[in-house]
């Protein structure tokens, strides 16, 4: 039964090699499968990852597949819980903010040249280029094929949580054919409510 827990709580994160594979479909994973890669994002856990998969399907047994395939890596491994205490505890020798710890979170930088700072858009604005952005990605490369990027424009709340997510959106955009036709121009748009 710990087992279970411990799966159920386990948190996976993309590696270079499932981001090319997205790309590249050279392993030629199941489709339930690639679709279980696409929504790995270092942040869902894998009871989490299971809602997005049909019932009945084995999350475990693809997860695993995955990470023979060298596409995923277990990124927060569960710990048993400290008594007394709600932090979990870091393993001795990683620190968070060590490049070389498996905890370590690179900064996000939500800078992008030309917009102004944050703090002067409003939260229409931010309504707006939320809208645009998943509006854009539906459009151009097609309704639910980039979920997980989806997901992450829905919950962006603030203007720098959408510069965040602008990264990953401006990526699909650019690896689509008639997307990077029209990155300029989308950009330009954009850019007037980010």
């Amino acid at each position: 039964m710990s087992d279970l827990k411990e799966f159920a709580a386990a948190v996976y994160a993309k590696t270079a090699q499932g981001q090319q594979e997205i790309q590249t479909r050279s392993l030629g994973l199941a489709p339930l499968v690639r679709r279980l890669l696409v929504l790995v994002d270092g942040k869902r856990t894998a009871s989490e990852l299971a809602a997005f998969v049909p019932a009945g399907q084995d999350v475990e047994q693809m997860l695993a597949e995955l990470l023979s395939q060298g596409c995923v890596e277990l990124r927060v491994k569960p710990h048993a819980p400290d008594s007394g205490s709600d932090a979990t505890p870091v393993p001795e020798g990683m620190l968070e903010d060590d490049p070389d710890s498996e905890l370590f979170q690179p900064p996000v930088d939500t800078t992008i040249p030309g917009l102004p700072p944050a703090a002067v858009r409003s939260s229409k604005d931010n309504e707006m280029a939320r809208n645009f952005m998943i509006n854009s990605v539906n459009a151009i490369i097609g309704q639910n094929m980039r979920i997980s990027l989806i997901h992450d424009i829905f919950h962006a709340e603030t203007t720098e949580q959408l510069r965040t997510v602008f990264h990953a959106w401006e990526n699909s955009m650019s690896n689509h054919g008639m997307g990077a036709k029209r990155l300029p121009e989308l950009r330009e748009k954009l850019f007037k409510v980010l």
